[in-house]
């Protein structure tokens, strides 16, 4: 990067400190109230103290001078300047050029709007977090897989699903090589959420309950999130081809949307006869 660059960066990061001191009360953040003060909000020394760290290197920090923070003092500014989500992410984003640390990761609440809208595809598809916990889903997908609702809820997983239920995995014609690669990009989200307890107590599940999910876990293979055409082996319709993709939701805390899109012709008109048989029982 550019000295120039960097220096412009450097007065981003100082005036994005100083706007979210300007809008905090001293008296809300436990300072007494004075009648009259030369700048709005608190002063530099006054985030140092809430943050616990030092006022010289805080202010240094707020200038735009080159200096290097580590992340938990970063989070410790975070804290003190009271910053939501997003605000954390985007000075982690100004101070480091990179996201800050995922911590333990609780299911999102699902928006109405976006309820409807996963009704409304027509191919079989589903909400997910990033630990592949599958938290809504549509008719569709109940018609063509089986119906997760009458799967425990702990169980909703689509590792646990893929190396542990011999019935969902008898449905992927490739079940080998797709479950390696769901495994590797698993991985991933692993790493990128080493501190969250979850993503370890799923994975020693895992290891307890499949032989395979044992062998292939220490092979440290990772593999980026893809698109493609997956098939499916129905006990009733038969082979299903699909396009599968997959989107993050805007907002959504990590959630994804995976969508499973029957190609045209025969496979387009087999999931709709599932769809309609579904409804009749």
């Amino acid at each position: 990067m550019a000295e120039d660059e960097r220096t412009e960066i450097r007065r981003e990061l100082g005036a994005f400190l100083r706007s979210r001191r300007a809008r905090l009360s001293p008296r809300d953040a436990g300072f007494a109230g004075e009648a009259r003060r030369r700048t709005p909000g608190l002063r530099r020394e006054e985030v140092a103290h809430l943050a616990g760290v030092g006022v010289t290197w805080y202010t240094w920090f707020e200038q735009g001078r080159d200096i290097q923070v580590s992340t938990q003092f970063l989070e410790c500014i975070s804290r003190a300047l009271r910053l939501d989500a997003t605000e954390r992410e985007h000075l982690f984003g100004l101070a480091q050029n990179r996201p800050p640390p995922r911590g333990p990761s609780s299911a999102p609440e699902i928006a109405p709007a976006l309820r409807r809208m996963l009704a409304s595809i027509p191919g079989p598809a589903y909400l997910t977090t990033a630990r592949w916990d599958v938290l809504a889903w549509n008719e569709s997908l109940s018609a063509v897989f089986g119906d997760l609702e009458s799967t425990p809820p702990a169980h909703r997983n689509m590792l646990w699903l893929v190396f542990t239920y011999p019935a969902y995995a008898a449905r992927m014609t490739e079940w080998e090589s797709d479950a390696r690669s769901m495994l590797a990009r698993f991985r991933v989200e692993f790493g990128r959420h080493r501190d969250d307890a979850a993503f370890g107590q799923l994975v020693r599940e895992l290891k307890e309950a499949s032989a395979d999910f044992r062998r292939w876990w220490p092979e440290q293979d990772v593999l980026a999130p893809g698109e493609g055409v997956k098939r499916f082996q129905h006990p009733v319709a038969g082979e299903i081809e699909f396009e599968h993709t997959s989107f993050v939701v805007d907002g959504g805390s990590d959630l994804r949307l995976v969508v499973y899109t029957p190609l045209p012709g025969a496979n387009a008109r087999k999931v709709e006869k599932l769809r309609r048989a579904a409804r009749e029982r």
